[in-house]
């Protein structure tokens, strides 16, 4: 596949604007592995090849274990290597992710709830709406995964 085009270098400013989210959630204290996990799992939904490359990469970088990655997708059945507050986070960036069949219900929200307070849980679902954001625009454009680039 070939890149349609860099809408960093066509609309610095819009980019720059989603880097300024990416800050946001980089500084509000939710662990970086927890989002970072979410970031993969919004990827996998969407299935977007250049954060699934880079969120695989990042986590791998912070020492997670082939085994828990390779487990992301089936978090359900990954047992103890997922953490309650990881299950939760994760289930709800399934929830909504899939908003247009989920309509993320009542017991969606109670479930996060009972793990985050109020700020992380606005914070968590500001981070899945910026992956899923960021992987609208990357396969819009057809961003080439670093594994591509390396093979």
């Amino acid at each position: 596949m070939t890149r349609r085009l860099d809408y960093n270098q066509v609309a610095p400013n819009g980019a720059k604007a989603l880097g300024g989210v990416y800050g946001y959630v980089l500084q509000s204290g939710l662990p970086a592995e927890l989002v970072d996990l979410v970031y993969l799992r919004v990827s996998q939904i969407n299935n977007c090849a250049y954060c699934l490359d880079m969120h695989t990469r990042e986590l791998l970088k912070r020492g997670v274990k082939i085994e828990k990655l390779a487990l992301v997708q089936a978090w359900e059945e990954g047992g103890s290597l997922f953490s309650e507050a990881e299950r939760a986070a994760l289930a709800w960036a399934e929830s909504v992710t899939l908003v247009a069949e989920t309509g993320v219900p009542d017991s969606a929200y109670q479930a996060a709830r009972e793990v985050f307070d109020e700020k992380q849980l606005v914070d968590l679902t500001i981070a899945i709406s910026l992956m899923n954001s960021y992987n609208r625009m990357a396969i819009s454009f057809r961003n080439t995964p670093q594994a591509v680039l390396e093979a």
